[in-house]
């Protein structure tokens, strides 16, 4: 008998910081409920609810919780995650592979001695590696410079304050900045900003904050600007997101 999928389920409150670790197995970590922040290979995923990350085996990641956040892990043996992408992304999970999860989780463990067991993982693998992606990273930059001014923006996504001035507060000239970021995470500064507000606002429509609400918080002075945006970057309306 060999263990080929394995569960985990806990709820952290918020702020809560898991910090960077690697597993040897593939992990899919499913958003039950709440918001969570995934930091992998330089890049940072704003996750809201009823979403998924997929970290492949190996791949050092750090969570954090925004508000209480419910998660639940399932975590593939080698051999059941050959045909599984060899990097992170984010997913949408189905009702099914969410019935999936859920039931996994409550049985705890699957082996290859049961067949039932088998299936239900074969299946659970192939849900994942069909399972449409969404557009919820941002690339991260790492001078550090560059870097006090991501996670500035960062806790407040809707700050107002013009380059010039958060460059300087960075300790590097608006110029420098423009260059670091369109260097290091393949952007300009505005198209960063613009995508990170973006997550936040996404994030704060899984958690039922309406269209108005999301926008002015993620720094929008108007809805029709916001759902532009968001159109444009998710390819549907901010309503799906809900």
């Amino acid at each position: 008998m060999a263990l080929i999928l394995r569960t985990l389920a806990c709820t952290y409150f918020a702020g809560y910081h898991l910090p960077p670790h690697a597993h040897p197995w593939g992990q899919l970590i499913y958003a039950a409920s709440g918001v969570m922040r995934v930091r992998a290979r330089g890049m940072l995923w704003i996750v809201p609810p009823a979403r998924a990350i997929w970290a492949p085996a190996g791949i050092e990641h750090e969570i954090w919780a925004k508000g209480d956040f419910a998660m639940r892990t399932l975590y593939l043996a080698p051999t059941l995650a050959l045909d599984l992408p060899r990097g992170s992304f984010a997913l949408d999970v189905s009702p099914l592979l969410r019935e999936l999860v859920l039931h996994a989780v409550s049985v705890g463990m699957l082996d290859d001695s049961d067949d039932g067991h088998v299936r239900l993982a074969g299946v659970i693998a192939d849900q994942i590696r069909t399972s449409a992606t969404l557009p919820l990273s941002l690339p991260l930059p790492a001078d550090p410079r560059a870097v006090r001014l991501a996670e500035r923006l960062r806790d407040d996504p809707a700050c107002d304050l013009e380059l010039e001035a958060l460059a300087r507060a960075a300790g590097a000239s608006a110029r420098t900045m423009q260059r670091l970021f369109l260097a290091e995470t393949g952007l300009r500064f505005a198209e960063w900003r613009q995508r990170l507000r973006l997550l936040h606002g996404a994030s704060l429509l899984g958690t039922g904050a309406s269209v108005t609400q999301a926008g002015l918080d993620a720094g929008y002075a108007g809805t029709s600007a916001f759902i532009a945006a968001f159109r444009k970057q998710f390819g549907h309306t901010p309503a799906r997101m809900r």
